[in-house]
């Protein structure tokens, strides 16, 4: 089995967390931009390959992993939909962060503005939730550690108006398997 990514990408790091959950042997292929656009028809990371298998979401990969390993993936609608609503507000984020990196102003654009907007409601509605202190964690709690961890990392977000999500947080970055994930901090 193969899994493509880089070590800075949050979805790619939920992915390396569930395989050390797991403990299912992967190789990791650190993958750029220019390999992920020639191998893979999203052209982003994650992808994986396990013999005729190939999948190219993070959410199906990990539901792929879960499942070889006899664990269960979003067992209700509801933990799903959790998930999705950390997806919205990450897809959203790493938008507008490429988008400004490549010298974009977002106040010109009502569509990128509602964008942000939508990425502060979204985390003010999962600032309300109720979130694990240590592991184990659901899929929804580890996909947000990574996306917190990769917003500090980009500094794209101030998370000190979110104070359950703050404390969450901290709390993740004593699993081990977080830690080990750590992207490179040059």
């Amino acid at each position: 089995m193969k899994l493509y990514g880089s070590f800075t990408s949050p979805f790619v790091r939920h992915v390396r967390i569930v395989l050390l959950e797991t403990g299912l042997p992967c190789e990791f292929i650190e993958t750029d931009q220019a390999s992920s656009a020639t191998k893979s028809p999203t052209k982003r990371v994650p992808f994986l390959e396990d013999g005729n298998i190939f999948l190219t979401d993070s959410n199906s990969i990990i539901k792929y992993l879960r499942e070889k390993a006899g664990q269960s993936f979003c067992k209700t609608a509801t933990e799903f939909d959790e998930l999705c609503l950390v997806n919205t507000a990450l897809e959203a984020t790493t938008n507008l962060f490429f988008i400004k990196r490549d010298g974009v102003d977002i106040n010109i654009s009502p569509y990128l503005q509602r964008q942000a907007a939508r990425i502060d409601s979204t985390l003010a509605e999962i600032n309300k939730f109720t979130l694990a202190h240590a592991a184990p964690y659901t899929e929804m709690q580890l996909r947000l550690a990574c996306y917190i961890g990769w917003c500090k990392f980009r500094k794209q977000v101030d998370f000190s108006k979110f104070p359950n999500l703050e404390s969450f947080y901290s709390d993740a970055l004593n699993y081990s398997h977080f830690q080990a994930t750590q992207p490179p901090q040059n």
